[in-house]
């Protein structure tokens, strides 16, 4: 079955690189107009013209409410409704909890839940008004096993889990669908460039024995915004090779 996004309008954070673009570009693929949103103006209006043109780049920094608000209503304003949106924008700032400063802990909570808060409450009240929405979050397997050195992503991505069921229980009667997606280790520029014995100790518990890749998560997204996903609703999708297990 093909999935056909036609006349359907999604809202990417994140979207100028890895999985956010991976996610952007499938999407327009389906015949979705695209939001490419990230920090860089410029990127983000440069992955749009190379995505076509049902796409648009919108610079935003998702902890900003404000900016949040502009990004959103000149995206409405440059290609309609917004009726799905992907909160994939998301930052690291990894140290072990006794070296962690407490800036490093709330840059990762403001990027990664509260740009979420942002985005989510930006949406709903048209998604409301229409009476159909798709929000799909990336979380991550991190969010759900832990990490050492990430107790700031780890916390921010398990809140993110929690963000999406409550939004789905409150929504739901509204036509509005909410999902989490979580990722487990993704081929990046980052483990590319890593000595083969500490990506082989990644992969020792990854039952597909693989790095998952950039498009592997975006095939999961696609489904989430999908009619096939319309009785789906406060789940998390784990797309991690069967690394939790």
């Amino acid at each position: 079955m093909h999935i056909d996004l036609t006349g359907q309008v999604a809202f990417v954070t994140g979207s100028t690189r890895g999985i956010g673009r991976a996610v952007a570009e499938m999407l327009y693929r389906a015949g979705a107009k695209v939001a490419v949103v990230g920090r860089d103006v410029a990127r983000a209006e440069s992955v749009a013209r190379e995505l076509g043109e049902r796409a648009a780049g919108f610079g935003c920094d998702v902890s900003d409410g404000t900016q949040v608000e502009a990004a959103i209503g000149a995206a409405e304003k440059a290609l309609g409704p917004i009726s799905i949106l992907v909160n994939n924008a998301g930052i690291t700032r990894d140290n072990l909890l006794l070296r962690m400063t407490e800036e490093e802990w709330d840059e990762v909570m403001q990027a990664n839940l509260k740009g979420a808060f942002h985005t989510t409450k930006a949406v709903l009240k048209g998604m409301m008004k229409r009476r159909q929405g798709r929000i799909i979050n990336i979380s991550s397997i991190i969010g759900l096993i832990g990490n050492k050195g990430q107790a700031n992503y780890a916390a921010s991505k398990a809140g993110l889990i929690a963000f999406t069921k409550s939004v789905a229980k409150e929504y739901g009667s509204r036509g509005i669908l909410a999902n989490a997606v979580a990722p487990g280790f993704i081929e990046t520029d980052m483990t590319s460039g890593l000595p083969d014995e500490a990506r082989q100790a990644m992969l020792g518990g990854v039952i597909l024995g693989r790095f998952g890749t950039p498009a592997d998560v975006a095939g999961a997204v696609l489904f989430l915004a999908s009619d096939l996903a319309g009785y789906i609703t406060g789940q998390t999708l784990v797309v991690d090779g069967g690394l939790a297990v």
